[in-house]
């Protein structure tokens, strides 16, 4: 599979324990416009910091594929998605 990111597969992101271990999935993506980082939540939302974790983007994809379609998501967006085979929602402002 093509890689359709501008950033490389190994740069980190931020996610929850719940989306790496299970059984969530990934229902909430912000673009940090401030320094570009990306973050992956569950519907649960970002939780505390002891849920955090920090991951390759590319394990995100691996992950859940749909991610692909937010590749070009725009710096200071955000899209989420009620249930796991809705389509993803954007917006600017996180």
């Amino acid at each position: 599979m093509d890689w359709l990111f501008l950033d490389p597969p190994s740069v980190a992101v931020i996610t929850t324990k719940e989306i790496v271990a299970g059984p969530a999935w990934i229902a909430y993506v912000t673009h940090d416009e401030d320094d570009g980082a990306w973050q992956f939540f569950g519907l649960s939302g970002p939780g505390t910091k002891e849920d955090a974790m920090v991951v390759s983007l590319q394990s995100i994809v691996e992950r859940d594929e749909s991610i692909n379609q937010l590749a070009d998501l725009p710096l200071g967006w955000h899209a989420w998605r009620e249930n796991q085979a809705d389509h993803w929602k954007r917006g600017a402002g996180a």
